[in-house]
């Protein structure tokens, strides 16, 4: 941890004049996507590093930053995903580990400076846990949220904080950058509205990559398709182990037949207990 910094000057006076300019509404702009693979045998004290300490000074505490959630997947859940050649994780079962967080529409560059500023410092306070991989981490722009019951129930401004019992990952990669536009009008007009209908999911939230600024961590690779990537958050009322074979294979199916692309990942978790190690031993 670092020493104690109490005393130094904060620059107070500054706070209440960046509070009175710019966009604060609730609409998630942005989410920081993380998915991360602790390294063999470090599987506890990772957890209890990002769960006592990162989640929340490296992400919560942050400006613009407003909601967040962790996930994970048990073994069982890794043996679920699919395509097994993913072009996002190799093998396809890397990455137990997830975390999502929503950031303010408007207030991704902000959030930015802050970001890189403060994880720059938890490195050199050593407080980053090394023993550990991203598998796929990316700040993303909100395209399009799809509700399976229309008007009726959470908003996706509330999907991080409603107690919803399980998260689908899916990651879609278009056959070019001119492709993706009519990708994600077939997803929010037509697919996505037809595998909602009747299932335990009531919303699909849609993001395109951004890519990380040049001074990011280099722990932290760059991101991957942002020219040609959508990424697809299913929020589910039931457990996905309860609802797999029904509602969720398939959907590279879905995409290849279209002709619109191609599914280089779908992934489910559950979500984590914060404060314990629950299923921290049925990683492997």
């Amino acid at each position: 941890m670092s020493e104690d910094t109490r005393g130094e000057d904060t620059r107070s006076e500054v706070y209440a004049e960046l509070a009175a300019v710019g966009p604060y509404g609730v609409r998630p702009g942005h989410a920081l996507i993380t998915m991360v693979e602790p390294h063999p045998g470090h599987e506890y004290a990772y957890n209890r590093w990002y769960e006592d300490d990162h989640y929340y000074a490296g992400a919560m505490a942050m400006p613009w930053m407003y909601a967040g959630r962790r996930w994970v997947a048990t073994r069982d859940l890794q043996l679920l995903r699919y395509p097994e050649k993913s072009a996002v994780a190799q093998p396809v079962s890397a990455g137990c580990y997830l975390s999502t967080y929503w950031v303010t529409d408007g207030r991704y560059d902000d959030h930015m400076k802050w970001t890189v500023g403060i994880n720059k410092r938890l490195n050199r306070d050593r407080r980053v846990y090394q023993d550990r991989t991203h598998v796929f981490t990316a700040f993303q722009d909100h395209e399009a949220t799809v509700y399976r019951d229309g008007a009726v129930g959470p908003r996706d401004f509330h999907a991080l904080d409603h107690p919803y019992a399980g998260l689908v990952v899916e990651v879609v990669d278009a056959d070019g950058p001119a492709g993706r536009a009519e990708l994600l009008e077939w997803l929010r007009s037509r697919h996505l509205p037809g595998r909602l209908a009747g299932s335990p999911s009531a919303m699909v939230t849609v993001f395109r990559p951004t890519p990380l600024p040049g001074d990011r961590m280099t722990y932290v690779k760059q991101v991957e398709g942002v020219d040609t990537r959508l990424t697809l958050l299913w929020f589910l009322e039931a457990d996905p182990r309860e609802c797999w074979e029904a509602y969720f294979t398939g959907l590279d199916t879905d995409v290849h037949e279209a002709g619109l692309g191609r599914v280089e990942l779908v992934a489910p978790f559950i979500p984590t207990v914060p404060g314990t190690d629950t299923y921290v031993d049925r990683l492997r």
